[in-house]
């Protein structure tokens, strides 16, 4: 007799229901007390370490990873774990050269920094740049893909077994989404984060990031678990062994110069879209900027990177061991990626039989979405209040005021994206969520990352090169794609270099190149301020000159090292363990030269002791995992 009904028990909604109900509980008793903007937006800057790092790894790993990022793994294969595995450079970047900067200088936004770095023209196009991005880029995807995901599993499963017994006989169905319930889950998630980020600020946020960050975790390690331990995977290793079963493992390793993830764009315009999200990106650096002490930021922010190296294996991975599940238990039948997460939770979670486990999965995933959500609100609300209205409209603004207009801010957006996803966002479409995030971000950072890199690196930037080079490269990441696909790209140099048409990672390493040149070119047609000019890192005093130097040496030595051994991977002359352990090795020595300078001697005290640590891994696995 074949199943009707959800695969959900009771108990299952029960906990599902009970998880968004204590969050918003434990979010509002949190935030009971905020009496100060600093208190409100800041969180008083007295968070603790386990705080920066919750709440960094729960702004994070939004539904980009349990869901988005599982459909691409499931779609593209293992060359996914490049997002998750050089971001650690980019939270690196954060901790020991962007951060320092801030604090020192004790703002609450970073157009704050591009204000008196620049001037009020940089602030403002950073702030509009960041805002777009937070609401239309980022919150409305996130809203639709936990109603989508989450309302899969009410469907009805004798409509979902008529649909793949459609699709494994040839004739292409898709499993319906009822909408009247996506728009209700939309509108739940919109309330229960909305109330207690309006009430209770980022004291809230922190506190329900840290314990939504855990049900996530635990989620994804209970999905990947059943999945690896399936019948047709057998582990990791058994996965990779496939191949000797006659599978076709193309699927978990791709051509380098895939048109999608082409290696020369993973190594360019990647880093870029990582430079930004880490050094540059107000809803993840306000995290930082809360904590208690600097060394309470760095710990913090070093604890997220390590448990985000477990995202290429419990998110990417499982994606993939999804599609040989799949293959054996549907042959024939062609699944979205985007649906991968969900009908996991019918073939291999729901299966074991344990009560809850599917709600508590559920609730993870919720979790996820509204441990982003509610930073991206809290970081646009603080953006437009002490940017615009405190700015422009309201200087003399109290904290009572400051406060108010916050609250006022984030319940407009709350609503007003609610209601756009509904708007914009068909629950049953088959693209891809996290590549259209990826895709469009990318279009708006560029010029972004140069503007902040290019004004604490050389005094000679100038209020006007710092503005150009944030439009340019707006400008020309909008531009060069179309372009080059109608002139570049059809010639048969470039083509084969780079494809026909210019994939979005080479887009804003094009667009980040003419925004340096822009900056470069216009401040040397203007006059510098003395003032502005010596907010960089030799004029704050977080590197000496020599200091600096000594560190671009050592990244310029460390990529020539790479390099090498890449160069003897790819002539099979060094394998991937001899590669991984080498340049690890190199890796470390060069984080742990530093820490022996330290004062105290304790190397396990020392914080570049575990950021070295944390660098080497990422190195190993990047080598080790081609």
């Amino acid at each position: 007799m074949e199943n009707t009904g959800t695969f959900l028990t009771t108990l299952d909604f029960v906990v599902f229901f009970g998880s968004l109900l204590g969050v918003m509980a434990l979010g509002l008793w949190a935030g009971r007390n905020e009496s100060t903007s600093t208190d409100y937006f800041l969180a008083g800057r007295n968070v603790r370490w386990w705080g920066v790092a919750g709440s960094i790894f729960g702004s994070n790993i939004s539904a980009n990873h349990m869901v988005g990022m599982m459909g691409v793994g499931f779609t593209l294969g293992f060359a996914e774990s490049h997002f998750e595995i050089t971001a650690i450079a980019g939270l690196l970047l954060l901790c020991y050269c962007f951060l320092p900067v801030y604090r020192k200088l004790n703002i609450y936004t970073l157009s704050d920094y591009l204000s008196r770095r620049y001037d009020d023209k940089s602030r403002v196009a950073y702030s509009v740049i960041m805002v777009l991005i937070i609401t239309m880029v980022m919150m409305l995807p996130a809203f639709y893909i936990g109603s989508r995901s989450v309302n899969f599993l009410l469907v009805d499963q004798a409509h979902i077994n008529e649909v793949l017994k459609a699709s494994a006989g040839g004739v292409a169905q898709t499993i319906e989404i009822d909408k009247t319930y996506y728009i209700l889950g939309v509108l739940i998630m919109a309330l229960v984060t909305g109330v207690y980020t309006i009430v209770g600020g980022l004291k809230a946020v922190i506190v329900t990031d840290v314990l939504q960050s855990v049900l996530m975790l635990a989620g994804a390690l209970i999905v990947a678990w059943f999945t690896f331990n399936s019948v047709e995977i057998g582990g990791w290793d058994g996965m990779r062994a496939l191949d000797a079963k006659g599978k076709d493992l193309v699927h978990l390793y791709l051509p380098s110069d895939h048109p999608q993830r082409p290696w020369s764009g993973m190594l360019s315009g990647l880093m870029v879209l990582h430079f930004y999200y880490w050094g540059a990106n107000q809803f993840i650096v306000q995290r930082a900027l809360a904590a208690k002490t600097d060394k309470d930021a760095r710990v913090g922010i070093i604890t997220a990177g390590f448990v985000k190296l477990l995202i290429p294996f419990i998110s990417i991975g499982t994606g993939i061991a999804a599609y040989y599940i799949f293959a054996e238990r549907m042959p024939g039948v062609q699944v979205d990626g985007d649906t991968a997460f969900p009908l996991l939770l019918r073939e291999v979670v729901a299966p074991a039989g344990v009560a809850g486990l599917v709600g508590l999965v559920a609730a993870g995933l919720i979790g996820a979405i509204l441990s982003s959500v509610d930073s991206m609100l809290n970081s646009a609300a603080t953006l437009i209040t002490f940017d615009f209205y405190k700015r422009f409209v309201n200087p003399e603004a109290s904290d009572k005021q400051l406060i108010r207009m916050g609250r006022v801010l984030i319940g407009v957006m709350v609503i007003g994206c609610a209601l756009l996803t509904i708007v914009v966002f068909d629950p049953n479409t088959k693209q891809l969520f996290f590549t259209y995030v990826a895709s469009h971000q990318s279009k708006l950072v560029g010029g972004v990352v140069v503007a902040f890199a290019v004004g604490m690196l050389w005094k000679g930037a100038t209020a006007a090169g710092g503005f150009a080079s944030i439009i340019t490269g707006v400008v020309v990441s909008y531009a060069v794609v179309p372009v080059y696909n109608v002139t570049l790209g059809k010639t048969e140099f470039f083509s084969d270099m780079f494809g026909a048409n210019l994939n979005f990672f080479h887009g804003v390493f094009v667009a980040a190149i003419f925004a340096t040149l822009a900056n470069v070119i216009v401040s040397k047609m203007t006059q510098a301020d003395d003032q502005k000019s010596s907010l960089t890192f030799v004029g704050l005093g977080v590197f000496t000159r020599v200091s600096l130097r000594a560190l671009i040496t050592k990244v310029i030595l460390s990529l020539l090292v790479y390099a090498v051994l890449g160069f003897f991977m790819w002539r099979e002359t060094a394998s991937p363990l001899v590669a991984a352990l080498i340049g690890s090795a190199w890796t470390w020595s060069m984080f742990i030269d530093t820490a022996l300078k330290a004062k105290d001697g304790n190397l396990l005290k020392d914080d570049k002791f575990w950021g070295g640590l944390l660098a080497a891994c990422a190195v190993f696995m990047l080598f080790y995992f081609k």
